[in-house]
């Protein structure tokens, strides 16, 4: 389970993030809302460029307000990280030096033991156009970078906040896959009713001609078959596939195929309409012998595959 907020002691809830001489107001909003997803609240500014407060970060951060009114600002990068036991320097590109260089998965989880541990933890961000320099990643203690295409490894500065934010918050969960709704529970269907379904069905089709040539019926009814026990139906599925098959498999002599349920009024149905217009003209021609012909009844044995 994520660790629980508690916002007047920001090391209950997991590692500053530092965001170095930021350019944007929107920018350091966009991070804002990317902590606020996962539970971070505490974010440090070192000398934004259009200064503090910034109403374009509030507005950006879309009702982050919690971390927005939190933020601290400072001159420089020692003194932001000077309460801290332990810091990863974000970059995209290789340095010069010792350290240690982990993905965000493995540095979530190294942020998660050193937490746990009652260290207090930060991770370090550059500038909007060229990140860290150098002697400022050597103010750090290790390194994290990410699995990005190296023809396009710059990352917009809330990108890279909101991945080590989720790393952050994945690796406090009990459970690293769950979610935080799930879809319903469903029974499965039974053999029972699933066989009842293919009999339906083979029925249904068999009434239209479906299985032709005859001989190649029972390979034709395999295929079916291992098509329908692929999915593993449950049975509210199974009940909306049966109501499928029942409102095309139902017709009457007054209303054939293809003009709808049975018990639609034929007025309404531009086939039956057109049925009746051509027996309505035909009544008004005289057969060959000059006499009317007889008028054809309405509807009649179907004979499609009758």
């Amino acid at each position: 389970m994520p660790i629980s907020k508690d916002s007047a002691n920001p090391a209950a809830v997991g590692p500053a993030i530092i965001l170095v001489e930021p350019q944007l107001g929107e920018n350091i909003g966009m991070v804002a809302r990317a902590m606020a997803n996962f539970g971070l609240v505490e974010l440090r500014l070192v000398n934004p460029r259009d200064g503090w407060p910034s109403e374009k970060a509030r507005a950006a951060a879309s009702r982050a307000d919690h971390v927005i009114d939190a933020v601290t600002v400072y001159e420089d990068l020692a003194s932001a990280l000077a309460d801290l036991n332990f810091v990863f320097a974000t970059t995209a590109r290789q340095r010069d030096g010792f350290k240690s260089v982990r993905g965000p998965v493995e540095a979530g989880r190294v942020l998660r033991a050193r937490h746990g541990m009652g260290q207090r933890t930060g991770i370090l961000f550059g500038r909007e156009r060229f990140g860290l320099y150098n002697d400022e990643v050597g103010l750090a203690d290790e390194i994290v970078t990410f699995p990005v295409d190296p023809d396009f490894s710059s990352l917009n500065i809330a990108q890279a906040a909101l991945l080590m934010s989720y790393e952050w918050m994945k690796s406090g969960l009990e459970d690293e896959t769950r979610t935080n709704f799930s879809g319903p529970e469903m029974k499965p269907a039974s053999k029972e009713e699933l066989h009842g379904l293919f009999a339906y069905l083979e029925g249904a089709l068999e009434a239209r001609g479906y299985f032709r040539p005859a001989p190649k019926k029972p390979k034709m009814v395999d295929n079916l078959r291992a098509v329908l026990t692929r999915p593993g139906f449950a049975e509210p599925e199974l009940k909306v596939l049966r109501g499928i098959i029942s409102s095309l498999d139902r017709f009457s002599p007054a209303m054939p195929r293809g003009d709808g349920s049975p018990g639609d009024d034929p007025r309404r149905l531009p086939a039956a309409a057109a049925r009746a217009r051509k027996v309505d003209a035909a009544d008004q021609l005289p057969d060959a012998n000059g006499d009317d012909t007889d008028t054809p009844p309405l509807g009649g044995k179907g004979t499609d595959n009758d």
